[in-house]
């Protein structure tokens, strides 16, 4: 019996030795990582895709300007395009002084990469908002496309507006989408930028009383046809099985 055992047992050794160098795992760099995370995604899962973004800045007068832009993307659609929108409403309340704050630095903030959300304030009673949604649902067909509203962006152009409250320039560049507010009579400014996988929300105030409001919605929509729960369930248990042979 201990005879078999051992013949087995070399066996079993010289068939690993033989593919021990074929089977030898290979270290991946850093930055042949970095391409892979978050990129993951169950094949023909995604069957619709948008982005939803809107700027505004209202001053102590109650004076309103900003933009919003949308773009939806499905199997079905030729050439993504986002379509923008200004948006301008004229306030009731007395003027007011202007801003005498001063905010130093920021320079690198263009230069960051993920998500980036500041808001740096050198007034008082000022309200800063800065949101990002992502929304994923299942459906079992795409959702009807929203008919376009405003102006088709086109790459290299700029869409602009101006009242009272102050000026918004929106423009496709840099691979992506920026929306930048420059408020009057010294107030401040803020900027929303979304390109190469990176989203930054920055807002700087050097007055007083003033709103501002950063919004960023991913919507996305998964087909409910693909595997079931339980299914891709079962595949991870049998991953996690391997767990007690030590891989």
């Amino acid at each position: 019996m201990k005879t078999s055992y051992w013949v087995v047992a070399a066996c079993l050794a010289a068939t690993t030795s033989g593919f021990a160098d074929e089977f030898r795992p290979i270290e991946i760099k850093d930055q042949e990582l970095a391409e892979l995370r978050g990129r993951y995604v169950m094949p023909g899962r995604i069957i619709s895709f948008g982005v939803v973004m809107s700027s505004t800045w209202r001053n102590a007068s109650g004076d309103l300007i900003g933009a919003s832009t949308s773009m939806q993307l499905q199997a079905a659609t030729v050439k993504p395009e986002f379509y923008v929108s200004t948006i301008k409403q004229t306030g009731k309340g007395s003027s007011h002084n202007a801003g005498t704050g001063n905010v130093m630095g920021g320079t690198g903030l263009n230069t960051s990469r993920g998500i980036t959300q500041v808001t740096r304030a050198a007034g008082d009673g000022n309200s800063s908002n800065n949101n990002i949604a992502i929304n994923v649902k299942e459906a079992s067909t795409a959702p009807a496309l929203v008919p376009s509203r405003g102006q088709a962006l086109i790459a290299g152009q700029t869409i602009t507006g101006s009242n009272a409250a102050g000026s918004v320039a929106v423009s496709a560049t840099s691979g992506g989408i920026q929306m930048a507010i420059t408020a009057n009579n010294n107030q401040g400014s803020s900027l929303q930028h979304v390109a190469k996988g990176g989203l930054l929300q920055n807002t700087r105030l050097l007055g007083s009383d003033n709103m501002v409001n950063n919004m960023t919605q991913l919507n996305v929509v998964l087909d409910n046809k693909g595997p079931s729960a339980g299914a891709l369930g079962g595949n991870l248990n049998q991953l996690t099985a391997l767990r007690t042979l030590g891989y």
